[in-house]
């Protein structure tokens, strides 16, 4: 059976490929295996069908068999797991593919999600000018630290992990801010990610999503 991934009917993002569907379809596109995709409406995500297999009415969602899934990182990991080419084979290589796997959710993204949610939701907050610069500076610092531990390296650990994957992901968010200009390597480090012939198929079937919306 066909494994199948829910994704917005039309993303927030306009198709720039930040929706957490990407990276599971990044994820799918590496390892070679074949996926349907079943588009939901933001009314839709909040109903039961849909919070039968996310209960916090978010996406994406997979569903293969009797197995359903939520949150792109436990997705992510399981395909990692499950398919040769997210992972080394070295069990300690491995484990740290892994940790930056965390390290990119839990440590390097929640500043930049709260600058997103600055820039979008509160700019005209009275206290966003003096809010943002403190966000940027938080920002700054996760960035140093992992501009100074990927150095003049392709990859965080080796070669392309699914660290790498969900680490470029998260970095991309940077894109419009000017931000990650500011390290070179790091800038770099995302436009290889960019190139990957796999990025480059799913990203094209997110844009095609909301190409479609977008003329519908």
């Amino acid at each position: 059976m066909k494994l199948t991934i829910t994704a917005f009917e039309r993303s927030p993002d306009g198709g720039r490929g930040l929706a957490r569907d990407m990276q599971v379809r990044w994820a799918l596109e590496e390892v070679g295996q074949p996926y349907d995709v079943r588009l939901i409406s933001f009314a839709a995500m909040k109903q039961p069908p849909h919070l039968a297999l996310n209960p916090f009415g978010r996406i994406p969602t997979y569903e293969e068999g009797d197995l359903a899934l939520f949150e792109s990182g436990a997705i992510v990991l399981h395909i990692a797991e499950r398919h040769a080419g997210l992972l080394p084979d070295d069990a300690n290589a491995r484990a740290r593919a892994i940790a930056w796997m965390f390290a990119a959710y839990s440590t390097v993204e929640p500043p930049i999600l709260e600058r997103a949610t600055a820039v979008i939701l509160e700019r005209d907050a009275p206290w966003h000018d003096k809010r943002l610069p403190l966000v940027d500076d938080r920002i700054r610092k996760r960035l140093g630290e992992l501009s100074r531990h990927l150095g003049d390296s392709d990859w965080l650990d080796g070669d392309f992990s699914a660290g790498d994957l969900v680490m470029v992901a998260v970095l991309r968010r940077l894109l419009r801010s000017g931000l990650l200009n500011e390290f070179p390597n790091l800038a770099a480090y995302v436009a290889r990610g960019e190139t990957r012939p796999a990025f480059k198929r799913a990203f094209e079937a997110q844009m095609a999503v909301a190409m479609a919306a977008a003329n519908g």
